[in-house]
Order: structure tokens, then sequence, then C-alpha cells
């Protein structure tokens, strides 16, 4: 709106947001401080319920935005299989996806579209190395020749979305 020379006050924007999400056009994803080890109450995240209207409200198509559109398609993925979704912050950082999977264990997923630069590489490779614990970590891009790193798995993320998803093991009683 700034662009076009329009005033509009944030706690307006605020509200059409809080709308939107309860409109179930937007989905809000909680920010979780790794370190911390505690939810952030501020500073949500947004993901469209419908990929379609992100060329309807922007006016234009969005291929060049390949990397955010594949994360929102991720997104919508770790919800379908039921998954509870934070994002992660970190002190010089952020990993796109902190998940509770349904048999409550804890994951971390990065997304790309490729990360074939050494920048990148180093950008999507860095927050998951600095988290050391012993929960799964990915990275998910197009890239058809993955290569793991540190512990982490570098997977395709169309073959990742078409797995059959492995049933959680029975809980002993």
């Amino acid at each position: 709106m700034k662009a076009d020379n329009q005033s509009i006050h944030n706690t307006t924007v605020d509200k059409f947001i809080e709308y939107l999400v309860k409109s179930f056009v937007f989905y809000c994803v909680n920010r979780f401080d790794i370190k911390g080890k505690k939810q952030l109450a501020t500073l949500g995240k947004y993901y469209l319920v419908d990929l379609g209207l992100l060329n309807v409200l922007v006016g234009r198509d969005r291929t060049a935005d390949r990397g955010h559109i594949l994360e929102n398609i991720v997104y919508l993925e770790l919800l379908r299989r039921g998954y509870k979704i934070w994002t992660g912050i970190l002190r010089h950082g952020e990993i796109d996806f902190i998940v509770k999977n349904r048999s409550g264990e804890i994951e971390y997923y990065q997304v790309s579209w490729k990360i074939s630069s050494p920048e990148t590489e180093k950008r999507e490779f860095t927050p998951l190395e600095t988290v050391k614990d012993n929960y799964p970590k990915f990275l998910l891009s197009t890239e058809n020749f993955p290569q793991n790193r540190a512990g982490i798995i570098h997977k395709n993320v169309f073959k990742w979305l078409l797995e059959k998803e492995q049933p959680s093991p029975p809980k002993p009683r």
C-alpha cells in the first residue's frame, strides 16, 4: 500500500490479517524460540490456503518467487499430515518449520527451490547445523541428487510430497 502512496495504520492491517485468518484465507504459524524453548507471542508467519489466490492478490505470475511458493506447499502438506507446526527462530537465522509429528516426535524442515550456489547452500544448511539436538532434520529442495550433510537429510521435495507416510508405532500402555 505504501508503494501506491496509501496511508494505513498498522492496527488496521493487523485487523485485516486477523479477519483473513478467521475466514481461512491465511494460516498463521507461530514462531518458536529454539534456544529458549518457548513459543513467541508475536511475529507469526502466514501461509495461503489456496496458492491460486496469490496471483489474484498480487496481480501477476509469481514464478520468480518459487521458493516461497514451495515453502507454502510444504506447509500445507505438513498440515495435511496432521503435524503441529511452528517456525523456528535462532539467534542468527530461521528454520522454516519445526513440527511435532502425529507420534509426538519433533522434526525440523528447511525448504529451498535450489541450493546450487555456495551462498544458498550455507543459508539453508547452517540453521539446521546450529541446532544441537538429535531430532531429525530435513532439507527439501528440487535437486534430483540430494546430498546429506552433518546428519541432515536432504530430500527431493517432489519425492517427499509423494511419500506414503509411515503409520505411527503403537504407544506402550
